[in-house]
């Protein structure tokens, strides 16, 4: 039959043929972060009802990012010896489990205590569930799994904070009532299907062996391919963190902007990865590692930097769509190549360090430009953003194993005993 116009142009025709467990993935999260609107709110939850000061809950936040920079690791290492979907399903029961009950927590301790174990327990999720990913597809359908996990999570993403910010003028504790439901039925999704056998079968020692196995200096940390690329890549993630901060602060004081006018900026960066993100990635898919990563690096550095001469709504929404098509280039071509170089037995670990390094950026970034933001101005900020950029995307260009891999099998093989996962 021949192909019609539709046909050859239809960015969602790259999704056909992928495996059925990698819907069932990302129909997990879309329902995951379709509820996921503590977060958004945290600060005004911390402040409002549970009586804590600015500054008190500020230290809160950070607390929570402590938590994910110990948890990502760990939980990566986790995957390769349990199985990363293992990971995923105690990650979302937990943390459904800890946001009903978090509300209930009273006292700065109490409240300590729930932000590290939430912390914990939620970011045990991303390497897991990029590690899978990784594991499901070949080689050359990579970016466009990832893509299309990226596509659920902002589909999600654009739905609970706008229900939360309707849900925290009724009450903020219908925030982790939902947001905890919302988790627990992701697991739920999770536990109800089948996947292949990890390919690894987890034994009784494994989980204090790979506890312990995380103290030692493991291989990871000693190949200069991952780490040279940890060093690229922390820049441009400290200037993409800007958008959380330092941007929202220039754009509503300085520039004037209305808080409905910043709200709709993230309606045209979601829009634009729903619409363009796989089609884009399935199309650069053949693209070599480098290429696709300095391109997405130059593009968020650009971006911010462009910020510097903005100065009105439709010239910020263009620097908008200029870091959201590095977003789009850079996040699936950063698992892609993380997948591409880690062992096929230890991808969890290397995961866990890369979303420990992104971490440490969401810690790091947003404090920092602040910082710059109120010392040195907004001109200087972003023109700052605009040299991390480019030197990440230098950097980028220079990265070693830029091809991809041997187009290896993709799951279900295992290479030991049959897992006894149920």
């Amino acid at each position: 039959m021949r192909s019609t116009w539709w046909d050859r142009v239809n960015p969602w025709r790259a999704l056909a043929g992928l495996p059925r467990e990698v819907w069932v993935l990302c129909a997990a999260t879309l329902v995951n972060k379709a509820g996921s609107m503590v977060l958004p709110f945290f600060v005004l939850y911390l402040t409002r009802d549970a009586g804590l000061s600015v500054s008190a809950s500020s230290l809160m936040v950070l607390l929570y990012g402590a938590g994910a920079l110990v948890a990502a690791p760990v939980a990566g290492r986790l995957s390769d010896r349990l199985g990363p979907i293992r990971i995923m399903r105690w990650s979302l029961l937990t943390s459904g489990l800890i946001l009903l009950l978090f509300p209930v927590a009273r006292g700065t301790s109490a409240i300590v205590a729930m932000t590290l174990a939430l912390s914990v327990a939620s970011e045990s999720f991303r390497p897991a569930n990029l590690t899978i990913m990784g594991d499901l597809v070949t080689p050359e359908r990579r970016k466009t799994a990832f893509a299309l996990n990226r596509l659920a999570i902002n589909l999600g993403m654009s739905i609970g904070p706008a229900l939360g910010g309707f849900l925290a003028t009724v009450s903020f504790r219908w925030l982790f009532v939902v947001d905890g439901g919302t988790a627990i039925a992701a697991g739920a999704i999770l536990v109800a299907s089948h996947f292949p056998p990890h390919r690894q079968s987890p034994g009784s020692r494994q989980l204090e062996e790979a506890v312990a196995s995380h103290l030692r200096l493991s291989g990871a940390h000693r190949d200069r391919r991952l780490l040279y690329f940890l060093a690229a890549m922390f820049p441009v993630a400290f200037v993409f963190f800007q958008h959380i901060s330092s941007m929202p602060i220039y754009l509503v004081r300085d520039l004037k902007l209305s808080e409905a006018a910043y709200g709709l900026l993230f309606t045209v960066n979601t829009l634009l990865i729903v619409f363009l993100e796989v089609g884009i990635n399935s199309a650069t898919a053949h693209w070599p590692h480098r290429r696709t990563l300095a391109l997405g690096a130059i593009l968020c550095g650009a971006g911010f930097g462009a910020l510097a001469w903005a100065r009105d709504i439709w010239q910020v929404a263009a620097t908008v769509v200029v870091w959201t098509f590095g977003e789009m280039f850079l996040f699936p071509g950063m698992a892609d190549y993380l997948t591409d170089i880690a062992p096929a037995a230890r991808r969890g670990e290397y995961m866990g360090l890369s979303q420990m390094m992104m971490g440490l950026a969401f810690m790091l970034g947003p404090w920092a430009g602040l910082q710059i933001l109120a010392l040195y101005g907004g001109k200087t900020l972003w023109l700052l953003m605009l040299i991390l950029g480019i030197g990440a995307s230098l950097l980028m260009t220079r990265l070693k194993g830029s091809g991809h891999a041997a187009r290896e099998s993709a799951l279900p093989l295992p290479t030991t005993a049959p897992s006894t996962e149920p």
